[in-house]
């Protein structure tokens, strides 16, 4: 008896999450605003570090225990703001949130110029991690669920194409032909003021709080599922980030050259800023789940070639599998969580970067004690691999589980 009026009530809340759709900005402004905080927070905020560290070992002294304590630290943060952000009440927008903590990724790049000593820029970074995570949960909640709303959620590519521009922006920031091989300093104040000009922009193009869900969120057995997606996310974390962090350290001690470095770098960015379009295409095609268990499997390749071989070459192609697949994965598990999360969006991307920052926190640190204790990179790269392995098994377990469900 109740069953139309349950129906029509339900046709009603997706009509009024259009008409509030239409009336927001543009789907593609959306995007792009989403496009530019990642950009800071993410592409510079989190990865200028990678560049910066040699540069500091030069000019600061720094050693590889502490450049992975400090990489940690930064990742420590990651966690902590993650949890903050996805679990805990919020009683602001989530773009005053998400663009008070830009603001902060921006003073806290900066700040490492002003910062002195290994427990300084560990507490700076820290402070970042937890700017990048606030950024990241609540912007993928606002601009995927308009995205979604507005039938438009192809242009997530674009938005989580931020990330790799962001990463090729912080290479050009440390390229030799703008710093010394030890201006250090000078490479984390341009990071700082680009990233308060990508606020600006970012700023403009956003709307000013979350799309309605207009009802259609997942329940029942894809919403129990989360729980092991949630791990192979975690998987994710802890498997991209070594090579991430350290390539270029690693590119140093094979003396391959500041001018290799930036463009290997560079190569990374680039790879990453159009994997998200072709992933989200792969996904369209053979499923969301299938796409990232492959994306997995080409990075743990790519991460073991790194751990395995040396020299500039062997390098280079690490660098582009890891750049081609990393985003790409990050970007389909978000957006496999989103659907599946019955209309919590920021609960349910604080659990998924929760646990991608837990990985990503342990990996830097088990990388510098293993590179002081054994000279090198390659039991730790090799874990890596290992654990990007297991992540591909979880992801096909549910994916089997999805095909099997009537």
């Amino acid at each position: 008896m109740d069953e139309q009026p349950r129906t029509g009530g339900a046709a009603a809340a997706r009509a009024a999450a259009r008409e509030a759709a239409a009336a927001a900005p543009g789907a593609l402004a959306v995007a792009l605003g989403g496009l530019l905080a990642l950009a800071g927070a993410m592409g510079i905020g989190r990865f200028l570090l990678t560049p910066a560290l040699p540069m500091m070992t030069a000019g600061a002294g720094l050693g590889a225990a502490e450049a992975g304590l400090i990489a940690a630290a930064n990742y420590a943060g990651y966690l902590l703001g993650a949890v903050a952000a996805g679990l805990l009440p919020q009683r602001r927008a989530a773009k005053s949130v998400l663009l008070a903590a830009l603001a902060a990724s921006a003073l806290t790049s900066a700040g490492m110029a002003l910062a002195t000593g290994p427990l300084g820029w560990a507490a700076m970074r820290f402070a970042g991690g937890v700017a990048s995570a606030v950024v990241l949960v609540n912007l993928s909640a606002l601009v995927l669920g308009w995205l979604r709303v507005a039938g438009r959620s192809g242009l997530s590519a674009l938005f989580f194409g931020g990330v790799g521009a962001g990463i090729a922006l912080s290479a050009l920031i440390a390229a030799p032909w703008v710093a010394g091989p030890a201006d250090w300093a000078a490479v984390w104040l341009a990071g700082g003021a680009l990233t308060a000009v990508l606020l600006a922009g970012a700023a403009l193009l956003l709307p000013a709080a979350a799309a309605p869900t207009g009802g259609t969120g997942a329940g029942g057995a894809e919403a129990r599922g989360l729980w092991r997606l949630i791990a192979a996310y975690g998987c994710l974390g802890f498997g991209y980030v070594i090579l991430a962090t350290f390539l270029v350290a690693m590119l140093r001690e094979g003396a391959s050259g500041r001018l290799a470095e930036t463009l290997i770098w560079l190569a990374v960015g680039l790879a990453a800023a159009p994997s998200v379009a072709l992933w989200s295409r792969v996904g369209r095609r053979r499923g969301v789940l299938w796409a990232f268990r492959l994306a997995l499997l080409i990075e743990a390749a790519g991460v073991a070639l790194g751990a395995l071989a040396s020299g500039t070459a062997a390098l280079t192609i690490a660098a582009v599998a890891l750049g081609g697949t990393f985003m790409g994965a990050t970007a389909l598990g978000l957006v496999e969580a989103d659907r599946r999360a019955g209309g919590d969006g920021r609960r349910v991307m604080g659990l998924m970067t929760a646990s991608f920052g837990t990985g990503q926190m342990i990996a830097p640190a088990l990388a510098g004690w293993a590179r002081e204790a054994t000279g090198g990179y390659m039991w730790p790269g090799l874990a890596a691999a290992a654990v990007l392995l297991a992540g591909a098994w979880l992801a096909a377990g549910l994916e089997r589980r999805d095909a099997a469900r009537p």
